[in-house]
């Protein structure tokens, strides 16, 4: 295929995505989950203040005192909360969806490759958004990281100083753990409880290696699941992975999968539930 076919391709996939997408703001009333957001946001500031009077202090004072092999442990799982592990992924995927010829695939890989191309939009605002928004605070507060303990104290604030030692709250390796439990939370609800525990030990390392305060952390960690939340909920207005909003909270659809399930199990639904599936993704 000549690159000028692929580029016409490209073009076309991208445009129907945009007509999709505006064509179901505009008939899909804004209407989104009646989540308590000021009890959470209450609650993660108060957390992030308990951090700070209670452990930022002593995380200071600890750097360096923790074992060299706890360290390197430490040190090897921080890095899974670098942003790259998700966008990446979630780039090449958009990338690959945008030039696959739809047409020529069969209704179950077409349903298969839709769910992974709104996987991949989910994770790249969850991630992606979050990580801007992190970046724009972190430099914007300017607090000094715990590596500087002994020079600035705990609470040393240079605003725009734009210098890597002034970067420590909120903690970016901790929103992207947030965002990644959000879009955990939303997809896998029942399992909520080993993906916190995954993901906030992961971000827990971010002190253990001295690069942030506890309450860096914790701001950080709320901060990436309110995006993933919020991602969510325009999502399920646009019917992508989600169902209509309901009550509380965006709910996958039944059709969401990733995997290919053995037999089909559409075909075991009698032929009334089955254009009930289908109708939930027209706008």
């Amino acid at each position: 295929m000549s690159a000028v076919a692929l580029y016409r391709r490209s073009l076309g996939n991208f445009l129907d995505t945009m007509r999709i997408v505006k064509r179901r703001f505009a008939v899909r009333p804004a209407r989104y989950p009646e989540i308590a957001w000021v009890v959470w946001v209450f609650a993660w500031l108060l957390l992030a203040a308990a951090a700070f009077l209670t452990l930022d202090s002593a995380a200071g004072r600890m750097r360096g005192a923790w074992s060299p092999g706890f360290v390197h442990f430490t040190d090897f799982f921080t890095d899974f909360g670098l942003g790259g592990w998700y966008l990446i992924p979630a780039g090449l995927c958009l990338v690959a969806a945008n030039l696959t010829d739809w047409r020529r695939l069969s209704r179950q890989t077409r349903l298969i490759v839709y769910n992974w191309t709104c996987f991949a939009f989910l994770v790249l605002c969850a991630v992606g958004l979050s990580g801007l928004a992190v970046n724009l605070l972190k430099y914007g507060i300017g607090r000094a990281r715990p590596l500087y303990f002994d020079s600035f104290g705990v609470l040393s604030l240079h605003p725009f100083a734009m210098d890597a030692r002034f970067a420590g709250f909120p903690s970016g390796h901790a929103t992207t753990m947030g965002a990644v439990f959000g879009i955990l939370l939303l997809l896998f609800p029942r399992r909520w409880y080993i993906a916190l525990a995954v993901t906030a030990c992961i971000a827990s390392t971010r002190v253990f290696v001295g690069a942030h305060y506890p309450s860096d952390t914790v701001a950080g960690f709320g901060l990436g699941l309110a995006f993933a939340i919020v991602s969510g909920m325009v999502f399920a207005r646009l019917g992508f992975i989600f169902r209509r909003p309901s009550s509380t909270r965006p709910v996958p659809k039944r059709t969401f999968r990733l995997l290919s399930s053995s037999g089909s199990k559409d075909k075991a639904l009698p032929a009334r539930r089955r254009r009930e599936h289908l109708s939930a993704d027209r706008p």
